[in-house]
């Protein structure tokens, strides 16, 4: 980790609040954020999070949908334990996290998913959204009638592309860019409600953009 960006983090008002408050990471309020304006979470509700280390949003996630609610965080790394969440070990993109999911289905996909950063613009851009459609691609599988899909994305050329796809399989697909995320950051977050269809059928098709594994 650089000293600038050391003294970067420090002087950033997010993460101080998110030490003061004892939450895992600033993207804590990228989430809280976003079900403010949106209304993502409410009691009940069965939440997939991708993507899920250190646990920030499933710490959210878990706290809004409550006892009666579900969440089932994935990551390949190990998540501390967080209650009233399950953590289930896989990298999205991978096949068999289907079968380690199980036939359950959801009504709000979460996906924070960041590219391993390379410094080139155009080649991290293409990587996050490859990890968004490979997020997207799993949440077709899994969303329930209805539901909801949020991923993280870096803007650019292959973005309006991906929204198209996901306007083709649900009701409506907005972007934004929540407070929290850093200024000089070209991250945004795109939203889809009203997931239209059941599960994939075996000869459906992604519409052969790059995979993340691919770039």
């Amino acid at each position: 980790m650089s000293r600038r960006f050391r003294a970067e983090r420090r002087r950033d008002p997010y993460y101080r609040a998110a030490q003061a408050e004892g939450l895992r990471s600033r993207a804590a309020f990228k989430l809280g954020h976003l079900d403010r304006r949106f209304h993502l979470l409410r009691p009940g509700l069965r939440v997939l999070d991708l993507g899920a280390a250190p646990g920030g949003w499933s710490l959210v996630a878990a706290e809004r949908v409550g006892p009666t609610g579900r969440v089932v965080a994935v990551d390949p790394r190990a998540v501390e334990p967080i209650v009233g969440v399950e953590f289930v070990r896989g990298r999205v993109g991978d096949p068999r996290l289907l079968l380690r999911l199980g036939d359950e289905r959801f009504d709000l996909v979460l996906s924070d998913l960041s590219p391993r950063i390379s410094g080139a613009y155009a080649t991290d851009h293409a990587r996050s959204v490859a990890l968004a459609r490979d997020a997207f691609l799993l949440a077709r599988e899994r969303l329930a009638p209805g539901g909801a899909f949020v991923t993280k994305a870096f803007d650019g050329e292959l973005l309006p592309g991906f929204e198209r796809d996901l306007a083709t399989e649900f009701a409506r697909v907005v972007r934004t860019k929540p407070p929290a995320s850093r200024e000089h950051s070209s991250e945004l977050y795109v939203l889809a409600f009203g997931f239209r269809t059941g599960p994939a059928e075996d000869d459906r098709r992604s519409s052969g953009a790059p995979r993340a594994s691919d770039i």
